[in-house]
């Protein structure tokens, strides 16, 4: 049985990735390590001690890295039976009666490892293997003759343990989807805002640039006085400058701007294009954006149209080139690179 928590990972909450939670589990190993051998009852059970010692220790490194939440099942099952497997491992070599209850330390590390299962949602398996650790212990005690009570007695304790994790697992991990939910709203409300930051920001650098650029100018021509031939050349290369920033913000950078501009100034057409998505609309590759104010600085005459394609093309932009004499089209790879180049003579 496994609680619904979503797809989070309790972990999180449990701080199982953590160093702390490295430390608690190499403390698990040195303790277990040290119970082993100091409660080993002689020689020749030192092999069966160090095995289940072995088994306890797989199964807490296990639960600790393993991801997922509930825990996967396959890995879960392994654990649950790590405990009674270094039980029985260890009740086999054991003196009857065992001169103390250390010497039945397997009971302590598995229940240990079973409660966290309890937590991380694997709760069914957990007393599963409470279950068989229980038996075990009956069955040893009525195999060499001490009777089940004594078995029962022995080991029972160790159910408050769980009890206590099934406990914590029903009340902590409802709690945990809702933290999870809250966190996450959390985080889109924090990236709402600094979307919305973000847009501010833009358009109020968008202000202050169309001031810079188109206040002079209205500012003329508020005062009504007739412009002379200069200032109505500077109105119409600033409305198309501002009209290159709205149809083709990847090609309104400073090179070709004043590229652009001074072609115009020239009396060459310049039409500038950019069918991107507005999410893919940043700067073109260098290398492309030199290419293309070369092609505007050597224009005397005629149009160019520079095109940036729409995402997916097998090229990125075409430059058209038409003069008294001829017409030209490069198109461009993805790098930059002219991929190709038609040329006609008018």
């Amino acid at each position: 049985m496994s609680i619904a928590g979503g797809t989070r990972d309790v972990r999180e909450l449990l701080g199982l990735h953590t160093r702390g939670a490295k430390a608690l589990v190499a403390a698990y190993v040195l303790t277990f390590l040290l119970l082993s051998l100091s409660s080993s009852p002689g020689p020749g059970a030192v092999g069966a001690e160090l095995a289940a010692w072995l088994v306890v220790s797989a199964g807490a490194i296990t639960l600790v890295r393993i991801e997922g939440d509930p825990l996967p099942f396959r890995p879960a099952v392994a654990m649950a039976l790590a405990g009674p497997i270094a039980l029985n491992l260890v009740l086999s070599v054991v003196p009857v009666p065992v001169d103390g209850l250390l010497q039945t330390w397997p009971l302590g590390a598995g229940t240990a490892i079973l409660a966290y299962m309890c937590v991380r949602g694997r709760i069914a398996l957990g007393w599963l293997g409470m279950t068989a650790m229980l038996g075990s212990c009956v069955l040893w005690a009525m195999r060499t003759g001490q009777g089940a009570g004594y078995g029962l007695g022995m080991s029972a304790i160790n159910m408050a343990p769980l009890l206590m994790a099934t406990f914590v697992a029903y009340t902590v991990r409802p709690a945990a989807k809702e933290i999870f939910e809250l966190r996450e709203q959390t985080v889109r409300r924090v990236a709402a805002e600094a979307a919305d930051s973000a847009v501010l920001e833009e358009r109020d650098r968008q202000l202050r640039r169309l001031d810079e650029l188109a206040r002079p100018l209205l500012d003329r021509i508020a005062t009504g006085v007739e412009l002379d031939e200069d200032e109505r050349i500077a109105c119409r290369l600033l409305e198309a400058h501002l009209r290159d920033i709205l149809r083709a913000p990847g090609l309104s950078g400073p090179v070709v701007s004043a590229a652009a501009r001074a072609a115009r100034g020239r009396g060459v057409e310049v039409i500038l294009l950019d069918d991107r998505a507005v999410d893919d609309g940043g700067a073109a590759p260098d290398r492309f954006l030199g290419m293309v104010a070369a092609e505007l600085a050597a224009a005397t005459d005629g149009a160019i149209t520079v095109r940036v394609l729409p995402p997916g093309r097998t090229t990125m932009a075409t430059v058209l080139a038409s003069s008294t004499d001829r017409v030209r089209r490069t198109e461009f790879d993805h790098d930059g690179h002219p991929a190709d180049a038609e040329a006609s003579l008018g």
